[in-house]
């Protein structure tokens, strides 16, 4: 019984840095996946950048949720698919490629740690030319 409890407390300590090193929320490829802008909402920090085909705009949640839905709802989303993520002190981010209805994108989202929560505060979409 104790060798049980044993191996259960160090399976448990040897999981710890997996789980913590999880960079992007799954919550956030999903809805990536799904072109479910109101999903990436509560990630979003208080000012959000948004970068499509090279025009910069910064603006508040619910602006952003606004132009990334329009986005999804005119491109009609397929898929999406995580090409890299990576970790960096406070800071992390998520390469993909987005497959709409009739073109390809690449994705590029950056998140913050604040107060143990990430928050996106950059999102850029570029068409890929293929």
């Amino acid at each position: 019984m104790k060798k049980r409890m044993l191996a259960g407390i160090v399976a448990l300590f040897l999981c710890i840095p997996f789980v913590l090193a999880q960079e992007i929320p799954q919550e956030v490829v999903s809805a990536f996946s799904a072109g479910k802008a109101a999903d990436l909402t509560r990630y979003f920090g208080d000012k959000v950048t948004l970068v499509f085909q090279g025009n910069s705009r910064q603006m508040d949640k619910q602006k952003a949720t606004a132009a990334l839905q329009e986005f999804f709802a005119k491109k009609k989303v397929k898929g999406f698919s995580v090409n890299h993520q990576g970790r960096r002190d406070e800071s992390s981010f998520l390469i993909g490629t987005l497959n709409t209805q009739q073109e390809k994108f690449r994705v590029n989202c950056f998140l913050r740690r604040v107060q143990d929560k990430c928050l996106i505060h950059q999102i850029r979409i570029d068409k890929i030319n293929e």
